[in-house]
């Protein structure tokens, strides 16, 4: 069960201000502020403005960390929280954590890189590696709140968060923890990180028009926006969270993961190992494809991948996906990389406990090979029994949530 999320978008610093701003239709892309952007191909990004980690953590704490670490530590402390779940001497063996990242610390990998080269290996940080590690998001929040169950973390490019969320989900059922923190985080906006993303023809060169440049099944679509920012979710055991008369969000009934064996960044022909990855996590939720309304796609904006996320939902569905509404909310905040999987599964979790569909913006003139109900421009409210989250990376790793009305 879902009892606690926290958010942090390119739309929001809160689960909230996210919430809020994708049903809005708002876009978070704009051009790059961090950094002097002007050599590169690419120059715009979706990133976190005014984002200060001083409001839920101690200076010297939030020092020792990277972007990355910063933002999933609060958002973790905003899904505790807002689980209401206390911890004590009694349940502190069986919470845990489980929050992944695809890059970890790049910024302070590059930092240090200059440092080294300028002034010295000498002059490094001590701090250097606990600060680019992958785990320590899990770590910090395990060390801040007195969690002692399960400390993991996860790597699975762009399927990350989702991969974490599911993982997490399956330590509960094998009765390892009663309640996991589980999400990803991520901070790729750096020089390297979108000039090796725009080597690889990756990204949109939308840089005159950056909040229409992340359009997702559109026959202008040039490439994915990266993004930044943090998604986690408090799992409980359904008899744990009913026990404290805890508020559930949502259901998470059903996880599938797979691999397209294919290619390093190349979706499979057809969309086949996503197909077979959706089936898989419907399998596991013991759900019949009648059940799915919704869909919150992958969505990247990207030629290759739209199309085949197309024909794959066709294969899993069939004349069912006709009839499913489907939308991205990558169209609003870029491709946050790892911590996609966990922003899009907490956005998923409030469709089914909103009844409302985020839209997918910037869909004006759509590819013939999209064509399915890609709830363009406008927000949605629906009946949502039940509804998959995609998370597809590099590598060809697949990863599909499924969340239910309790």
């Amino acid at each position: 069960m879902v009892t606690g999320m926290g958010a942090i978008s390119p739309v929001g610093l809160t689960l909230g201000e996210s919430w809020r701003a994708m049903l809005a239709g708002k876009s978070g892309i704009g051009a790059i502020a961090s950094f002097d952007a002007g050599a590169l191909p690419c120059r715009i990004a979706g990133e976190v403005a005014d984002f200060d980690p001083g409001a839920r953590l101690a200076p010297k704490e939030a020092r020792k960390m990277d972007r990355f670490m910063q933002m999933g530590v609060v958002a973790g402390c905003e899904a505790l929280e807002d689980a209401g779940l206390k911890v004590s001497e009694e349940n502190a063996e069986r919470i845990g954590v489980y929050i992944g990242s695809g890059i970890g610390g790049i910024s302070t990998i590059e930092m240090a890189a200059r440092v080294s080269l300028e002034k010295g290996p000498r002059r490094i940080s001590p701090f250097y590696i606990p600060m680019t590690i992958t785990n320590m998001v899990s770590g910090n929040l395990s060390i801040m709140h007195g969690l002692k169950g399960p400390n993991l973390s996860m790597v699975t490019a762009c399927s990350t968060g989702a991969h974490a969320i599911g993982e997490a989900a399956r330590l509960i059922e094998y009765g390892d923890a009663d309640a996991m923190l589980a999400g990803g985080a991520e901070a790729p906006i750096t020089p390297t990180a979108v000039a090796g993303f725009g080597a690889a023809k990756a990204l949109s060169f939308r840089n005159d028009a950056p909040a229409e440049a992340s359009r997702p099944w559109d026959r202008g679509r040039d490439g994915f926006v990266v993004g930044e920012g943090a998604g986690v979710m408090m799992l409980e055991e359904y008899a744990h969270a009913s026990k404290r008369g805890a508020r559930i969000y949502a259901e998470l009934s059903g996880f599938g993961m797979n691999g397209d064996a294919h290619h390093i960044t190349s979706p499979a022909p057809g969309g086949e190992g996503a197909a077979r990855c959706m089936t898989l996590a419907l399998q596991n939720a013991g759900l019949d494809i009648a059940r799915v309304d919704y869909v919150n796609a992958h969505g990247t904006s990207t030629p290759q991948g739209d199309i085949a996320e197309t024909l794959a939902l066709k294969r899993a569905f069939g004349a069912r996906a006709a009839k499913l509404a489907v939308s991205s909310n990558k169209s609003m905040i870029g491709h946050l990389l790892g911590a996609a999987g966990g922003v899009e599964a907490v956005m998923t979790a409030m469709s089914v406990h909103e009844q409302a569909i985020p839209p997918t913006i910037n869909l004006t003139d759509p590819d013939p090979e999209c064509d399915l109900d890609f709830v363009p421009g406008e927000a949605r409210q629906a009946r949502i029994g039940a509804a998959l989250c995609n998370s597809f990376g590099f590598g060809g790793t697949n990863a599909t949530l499924v969340f239910n009305t309790v």
